[in-house]
């Protein structure tokens, strides 16, 4: 990739707006510009998981730590098909990957009987942060989605998403041996 920027400030977006990738300008609260905030946290969200990850140093977190970078990157390119209206690179093989890796951390846990606050360790509540980000990330693009089109297949990946990473978050209590913060009726 060739030198893309020369200089960071431009001050074209001094007066409230900013360029999507097609050329044309928009409201930096337009929907799509909202929807591309969310991903972008998220994005930032997964890159501090996925350090936590590393950090906690657990042969077993390997793996998820190698499929969450993957879908890092993915989530890279969701904000970049957000910025160009009409276009589309996330594909159904990119939720089908979501539903294995979903799947196969899921046959390790135990049953779930009751709803679980985030917490246990930074580790625990760092995956439910990236969890609840992404589901924010999902509700703007399906606002988005209302007044424009949107691929399918990118509402789909985040939905899968947010539920990988709640198993992630299970998973990475139950390989540290972390006690999950179980909610008590008051």
């Amino acid at each position: 990739m060739g030198k893309r920027l020369s200089k960071i400030y431009t001050k074209t977006g001094d007066k409230g707006e900013t360029g999507l990738g097609d050329g044309n300008r928009v409201s930096k609260t337009h929907p799509r510009i909202e929807a591309i905030g969310a991903v972008d946290e998220l994005n930032s969200a997964l890159g501090l998981l996925i350090e936590e990850i590393r950090n906690a140093d657990y042969e077993d977190l390997g793996p998820i730590e190698v499929f969450l970078r993957n879908c890092q990157h993915r989530v890279f390119d969701l904000g970049g098909e957000l910025s160009i209206p009409g276009f589309e690179i996330v594909t159904p093989d990119h939720v089908q990957a979501i539903e294995i890796e979903l799947d196969d951390l899921n046959r390790h846990l135990e049953p779930l009987e009751n709803f679980i606050l985030p917490g246990g360790s930074l580790l625990v509540a760092q995956c439910h942060m990236a969890r609840s980000i992404c589901r924010r990330a999902e509700r703007q693009t399906v606002a988005l989605s209302q007044a424009e089109s949107v691929n399918s297949s990118a509402l789909q990946f985040l939905n899968r998403l947010s539920d990988y990473l709640f198993v992630v978050a299970r998973s990475c209590a139950r390989i540290t041996g972390t006690d999950e913060v179980l909610w008590k009726k008051s």
